[in-house]
């Protein structure tokens, strides 16, 4: 396969989950904003949802306050904001149109859909109360993408680059989902341990669809560790990073058999694999949550950078 194809393979269905997952961080933040015992829509929660996004620099080089509708606007309509849920579907519509013919006709048909619906939101129509209804027409949209492309897709060399993107950015979302609590919290050390602490973990698991899946698994009432353990290390949560990672090293593996030949990338992916799957909650929680995360995301990003280097996507 061409460099060229394999990269908007691998974009086209990275731009899609990054457009959920822009949702999900911006459903954590709404809900943090209306916690009992913080000020509610304050700029505190907003700009934690900024920074755990790496947002904060674009955002603040062109708004003075981190205020719900600014942080609202900037995170699904701007266009200056790369990351944009506007800009994602538009990335992804493109790279879907450079490989017309390498993908199915329900692929195209999701994709170019949901962007043309998008396209006719008007940013002053999304007001507090249909911010959540507009989130979750984001999820759902983006998850019949995914649902098209697994029902149709031939598993193939391109099906694995379409799976790679997938995986490689929903790990940095769970990532940095995870790593709002430490944004928020950080300043408010007497918060920890609260029920404001607890009720904050919920919306966590609720951002990451794992609030059900969670009290299955955990009977017992929210705990940061548990919570910290579903997300990070237990592979049957879909979007944990060790469940990413399991996937991200068997795609690996599959390129390895289609191609015949062991790259960088896949040592490297293979390398987080193990460390998730061999990972320890005392070891996590003495390096400290954030500095873990902060180093996986740097794990990640630079598996992202080897895939399009080792596979020629420039």
């Amino acid at each position: 396969m061409l460099g060229r194809t394999a990269s908007s393979l691998y974009w086209m269905s990275r731009y899609m989950e990054r457009a959920e997952n822009m949702a999900r961080l911006l459903d954590v933040g709404y809900r943090m904003s209306l916690t009992p015992g913080l000020d509610s829509g304050h700029r505190e929660q907003w700009e934690s949802t900024l920074q755990a996004a790496a947002l904060s620099d674009t955002f603040f080089a062109a708004h003075e306050n981190a205020m719900m509708p600014q942080v609202r606007n900037f995170m699904l309509f701007e266009e200056s904001n790369p990351s944009s849920v506007r800009n994602c579907l538009l990335a992804a519509r493109s790279n879907a149109r450079a490989v017309r013919t390498a993908i199915t006709t329900e692929m195209w048909e999701s994709i170019n859909g949901t962007w043309l619906e998008f396209s006719q939101v008007k940013p002053s129509s999304v007001t507090a109360d249909e911010l959540p209804r507009l989130l979750d027409w984001i999820k759902r949209n983006t998850a019949q993408f995914r649902g098209a492309m697994l029902n149709t897709i031939l598993r193939d060399d391109g099906y694995s680059f379409l799976q790679l993107g997938v995986f490689n950015e929903r790990a940095d979302n769970t990532a940095r989902i995870l790593d709002v609590k430490y944004y928020v919290l950080l300043p408010r050390s007497e918060l920890v341990g609260s029920d404001v602490d607890m009720q904050q973990w919920m919306m966590i698991l609720r951002a990451a669809s794992a609030h059900r899946s969670y009290r299955h698994v955990y009977r017992d009432r929210y705990k940061a560790w548990n919570i910290a353990d579903f997300l990070i290390l237990r592979r049957e949560m879909p979007r944990s990073l060790a469940h990413c990672y399991a996937w991200i090293n068997s795609t690996m593996e599959d390129l390895e058999t289609f191609y015949g030949v062991r790259l960088e990338c896949h040592d490297l992916a293979k390398k987080a694999h193990l460390q998730l799957r061999n990972g320890n909650m005392d070891v996590i929680f003495q390096q400290g949550l954030h500095e873990f995360l902060a180093d996986f995301m740097q794990q990640n990003n630079t598996l992202g950078a080897s895939i399009a280097e080792n596979y020629n996507f420039f």
